[in-house]
């Protein structure tokens, strides 16, 4: 693990995070240091899931795209039948599946990742507004993935560059509507890529209430938007004890419930 852990911070160029994330309590984040390793397998091996993802100084040079089968990979992150194009980290997140973080030679706009992840085939409801993946070398803790015998699938690092980096082209948007997130709520909940980013009103509680109207409103239940929210959303300083935070969410929610029970 601590091979990999290295070849994770050169590939991020040693400006990177780790986070634990447990699907009730939310996500805080760990150091990138070999030290760290026995927490992070402990809290692995209790359901917690691994994350990494590049600071935000760099975040802009790096692309991730995910839910990638084997055609998917081959069909554009790859030159040649065993050759990856550069400045790739491939991780096998389960059996057949796949993300794939790219290393731009220049920084890139939310809309331009957007524009290339939807290209890539990326999964559409993973928004790279400060997207993390899944490390390498940690169990993939999803029930979904649970085999028969009681164990669940290692990410596996298939392939790492930190020594090159993609020459991604350059996107010019033709007007203000390509680059510009809608504001009108009935827009985005026609999308089937539904992200809190989307909903961002400046204020958390005022974006969680939105967010958590349009997840309703698509027929997502009480539980699927508890943790769409409890996972995407990053500053819970005025909630920050698992309590503050359940009590918090189940408030927001039955609020949203009343509401969309009107209609």
């Amino acid at each position: 693990m601590k091979n990999i852990l290295w070849k994770i911070n050169q590939f991020f160029n040693n400006q990177c995070s780790l986070a634990v994330l447990d699907e009730k309590k939310g996500r805080w984040i760990v150091k990138s240091e070999p030290k760290n390793i026995p927490y992070l397998k402990a809290e692995n091996a209790n359901n917690r899931h691994i994350l990494v993802k590049p600071d935000q100084q760099i975040e802009p040079y790096y692309l991730l795209a995910d839910d990638l089968n084997q055609n998917l990979l081959c069909n554009h992150h790859k030159s040649g039948a065993n050759i990856f194009k550069h400045g790739r980290m491939v991780v096998e997140t389960s059996p057949g599946n796949y993300q794939v973080w790219t290393h731009s030679i220049r920084p890139l706009s939310l809309a331009e990742k957007r524009y290339w992840l939807k290209k890539l085939h990326s999964d559409s409801g993973a928004d790279p507004h400060n997207r993390w993946g899944r490390c390498p070398g940690f169990r993939n803790r999803k029930q979904k993935h649970k085999t028969l015998s009681g164990l669940y699938p290692l990410a596996k690092l298939i392939w790492i560059d930190w020594k090159n980096k993609a020459d991604i082209p350059k996107i010019r948007f033709n007007s203000e509507k390509s680059t510009t997130l809608p504001t009108q709520p009935r827009w985005v909940v026609c999308q089937n890529n539904l992200t809190r980013s989307l909903y961002n009103k400046g204020d958390e509680s005022a974006t969680d209430f939105a967010y958590a109207l349009a997840l309703c409103r698509k027929g997502y239940n009480q539980t699927e938007i508890y943790q769409k929210i409890l996972t995407e959303r990053e500053n819970w300083t005025n909630h920050n004890t698992p309590k503050k935070m359940t009590n918090y969410l189940n408030r927001t929610i039955a609020k949203v419930w009343g509401i969309a029970a009107q209609k």
